[in-house]
């Protein structure tokens, strides 16, 4: 641990995956507290997936293939949004179709670029250490953003997500708030797809709010666990990953996991106790 440590501050490459973990962490708590309230997790799963139809564009364009899977996640969130909204299509549907479309464009384009795509792998399982400065300094925006979005419209955004038709009637902009909130899920999935991968990155989004879920109903101590539970098993996978020679993505997945397992049972242990020295004063 302490040879990891002191190669963190030693090795570039190894300081930007750690700084990529714990921003990813931060930005997936956040989104992912919105995302699991609002019971967002399929659409989620469908703007990353759709996500690598941009990827594939841009790979057969020679273009940026963040930059494609941005424009790419975007208009798909900002199409489930609008054909949703307007009852034309359900939201399930539209992220099924949205979902195959996006993999589907994807693996064409990537199949009629000439030559061998070195760092599609990387796209689809992630690998933290191909974090440059210039992805972790739009991590560092999205959170500087997203924390500041959560600290100043916290009750709109709270209200939204949990009922929208209380939030209307108390004259909140929510179709603002819930195509703002489309937007930047959109944003984050592509901002993370390095970190976590398209296969993974859903885990990252879900996986430490339920775990801050068991700990707390109350929305912004979840979103602080999430935040911190996030960054942490992430942190953990890059370690797991350096000791054992296995993706940092996986990794962290499996700590969460594990991590989930154990407070579970730390759980289900206590309320046994106190049911039976509840039975015992009875």
């Amino acid at each position: 641990m302490i040879e990891f440590i002191q190669e963190i501050f030693s090795y570039r490459f190894l300081g930007n995956a750690a700084l990529a973990a714990v921003l990813s962490g931060i930005a997936c708590g956040i989104v992912g507290t919105y995302i699991v309230s609002r019971r967002l997790v399929f659409l989620s799963g469908g703007i990353t997936h759709a996500s690598f139809g941009g990827i594939g564009i841009a790979y057969y364009l020679g273009a940026s293939p963040l930059l494609g899977a941005l424009i790419f996640a975007a208009c798909s969130a900002a199409g489930i949004e609008t054909f949703s909204r307007k009852g034309k299509i359900s939201e399930d549907a539209a992220t099924g179709v949205l979902w195959s479309l996006g993999m589907s464009v994807g693996i064409i384009f990537i199949f009629l670029t000439p030559g061998y795509a070195p760092n599609l792998m990387s796209f689809l399982f992630g690998n933290v250490l191909l974090v440059d400065s210039a992805n972790l300094l739009w991590l560092g925006v999205l959170d500087t953003f997203l924390i500041l979005l959560f600290g100043c419209c916290y009750r709109a955004i709270v209200y939204t997500a949990f009922d929208r038709e209380f939030a209307a009637s108390q004259k909140l902009p929510v179709t603002w708030i819930g195509h703002l909130m489309m937007m930047l899920i959109a944003v984050t999935i592509v901002l993370n797809i390095k970190t976590m991968g398209i296969v993974l990155l859903m885990s990252l989004l879900t996986m430490p709010v339920v775990i801050a879920g068991t700990l707390t109903r109350n929305y912004k101590r979840q979103t602080v666990w999430a935040c911190i539970g996030g960054a942490v098993a992430t942190l953990a996978g890059l370690y797991v990953s350096y000791e054992s020679n296995i993706p940092s993505g996986a990794a962290a997945v499996a700590v969460l996991a594990v991590a989930y397992g154990v407070i579970r049972a730390v759980l289900w242990i206590a309320e046994r106790q106190r049911k039976k020295a509840a039975i015992s004063r009875g």
